[in-house]
């Protein structure tokens, strides 16, 4: 019972209320300053939900680490690569070989074959360079320069270096062959010919054809192409 006493006056001692005589009344200093106190204070560190999001989201436009999303960053890396297929679009036409005519970039995007024998298998190798896919073109040129070889010993030893360079899985450049494409390959390596990556280079052209051409004419490069070179037709 001496408890609940003791609990019972507490409020009133804390609670402002002037109890005494008229030295406490509200003229006082005493209830100044209890009136004061009342009142809550608001805490200066207490920014709400709505304050944090939008802080959030000022801040992340200034955030240059790896780990922020920001839109922002998105929309520089897309104008940077933009930048980057104009200037490279600019340099191939502005070649030490003579630029090829708007009619002849027309036929680059009808034609993979006539792209491939004409000064557009240039433009192309560096359109799959973009796409870490340059080895397939690479292995298409060297089969090509290898077939025109006669001599026994200079056939086995240009083998030799196109199977390190493009065929053996330790390679880096190494490229995508089906497993009977490969076995073959790896039987003829004994006593190899001009024609032992015949299969191989057929295998790859296709895939070049079938996979890289179509967004190689669809890409911004090849948009570019035409355009620059409409544009020096135009001004001659």
């Amino acid at each position: 019972m001496a408890l609940l006493t003791s609990k019972a006056a507490t409020p009133s001692s804390v609670s402002g209320s002037p109890t005494n005589d008229g030295d406490g009344g509200s003229d006082g200093d005493g209830g100044g300053e209890g009136g004061e106190t009342s009142d809550p204070v608001p805490d200066p560190e207490d920014k709400g939900p709505s304050k944090e999001r939008e802080k959030g989201a000022k801040t992340c436009c200034f955030c240059w680490c790896c780990c922020c999303s920001c839109s922002c960053l998105t929309v520089k890396n897309n104008d940077g690569a933009k930048r980057g297929k104009d200037k490279l679009a600019t340099e191939l036409l502005s070649g030490d070989e003579s630029p090829p005519s708007l009619e002849e970039i027309r036929t680059w995007g009808e034609s993979f074959d006539k792209l491939m024998k004409s000064s557009g298998r240039r433009i192309f190798r560096e359109f799959l360079k973009c796409e870490y896919s340059e080895e397939n073109i690479l292995f298409w040129m060297a089969c090509e320069e290898f077939k025109k070889e006669s001599d026994s010993v200079v056939v086995a030893e240009k083998a030799r270096l196109i199977y390190e360079d493009f065929i053996s899985i330790l390679s880096p450049k190494e490229v995508s062959l089906d497993s009977q494409v490969r076995d073959a390959i790896n039987s003829d390596m004994t006593t190899p010919t001009s024609h032992t990556f015949d299969e191989a280079q057929v295998q790859i052209y296709t895939l070049m054809h079938r996979d890289s051409y179509p967004r190689f004419v669809n890409s911004s490069l090849f948009r570019q192409l035409a355009q620059l070179n409409s544009r020096k037709e135009s001004s001659a």
